[in-house]
């Protein structure tokens, strides 16, 4: 069965990690995905090894799609980027705020996702495809859902083409974020961003980070699994699949995975929805 997805890494830091990504890569390209987008650190702080990273995917034939954080930046800088990523081959660009490190403050003269959106389109015109991001859950920093939603439109109004969510477990927060953005005449794709389970330890850790919400029976079901890695990747990938097939079931336009840089979760959860061509 054939279904549109994507996926996304996060810049090596060393010579032996980008070895490893590019067999990571090439192993995950049997899925056919649209693109493939490069996160950033803390600031930008690894903004060249996106770069690096995204010109290699560019090169092997595939959409390579930067993370472009603007907090801590200035017009200047973001023009100078966005001029690099056009002689880069880059047709695609995921806008966002971002977060700066521990220790500074907010800096640069861009304060929300939707300022570069609109500073992007005001500079490049339509010569990119623009996505932003989206929570389901909401943002841990919007004052209300509603805030929230708000936050959005405007960067809707700026002139983002899609969104793509923080991942969740619950497809009903999906399906009624979803809804609230259709009240209020936002009919933006919103594409539902796909965590594999394959390591309890980590999704937890990364999950209270980041404010994504792991269901309680969730919780408990990896806790009584202990170390026991193969059944933690066997109920992870049920889990999962099973997200992904209602997602997909009530009308999600696509999905994106968080690799997280390995092959093993992403191919096995697509293995049990039939996404992996012949």
């Amino acid at each position: 069965m054939s279904f549109p997805i994507s996926l996304e890494f996060f810049p090596p830091k060393t010579p032996e990690g980008a070895e490893k990504l590019r067999a990571v890569r090439q192993k995950l390209y049997a899925l056919r995905p649209e693109f493939c987008s490069v996160t950033f650190g803390a600031g930008g702080s690894t903004q060249e090894g996106t770069l690096d990273t995204v010109r290699e995917i560019v090169g092997e034939g595939l959409h390579g799609v930067p993370h472009l954080s603007c907090i801590g930046q200035t017009q200047a800088s973001i023009r100078q980027r966005l001029a690099t990523y056009q002689q880069a081959g880059v047709q695609r660009i995921v806008a966002l705020r971002g977060d700066l490190p521990s220790g500074y403050g907010m800096g640069g003269e861009f304060r929300y996702a939707s300022d570069l959106v609109g500073f992007i389109r005001s500079e490049t015109g339509d010569r990119f495809k623009l996505a932003v991001a989206a929570y389901p859950e909401f943002h841990p920093q919007a004052r209300s859902p509603e805030a929230d939603i708000d936050a959005f439109a405007a960067k809707v109004r700026a002139g983002a083409d899609i969104g793509i969510t923080q991942y969740f477990f619950n497809a009903d927060a999906y399906f009624h974020y979803v809804d609230a953005l259709r009240r209020r005449g936002i009919d933006t794709p919103v594409v539902p961003g796909i965590m594999p389970i394959t390591n309890s330890t980590q999704l937890l850790r990364f999950s209270d980070s980041c404010g994504a919400e792991v269901p309680r029976w969730i919780r408990l079901r990896l806790e009584s699994l202990g170390d026991d890695a193969a059944a933690i990747k066997d109920f992870g990938a049920d889990v999962v699949a099973a997200l992904c097939e209602r997602l997909r079931a009530g009308g999600a336009p696509s999905l994106h995975f968080y690799t997280l840089n390995q092959s093993v979760g992403t191919l096995e959860v697509c293995r049990r929805l039939d996404l992996i061509p012949v």
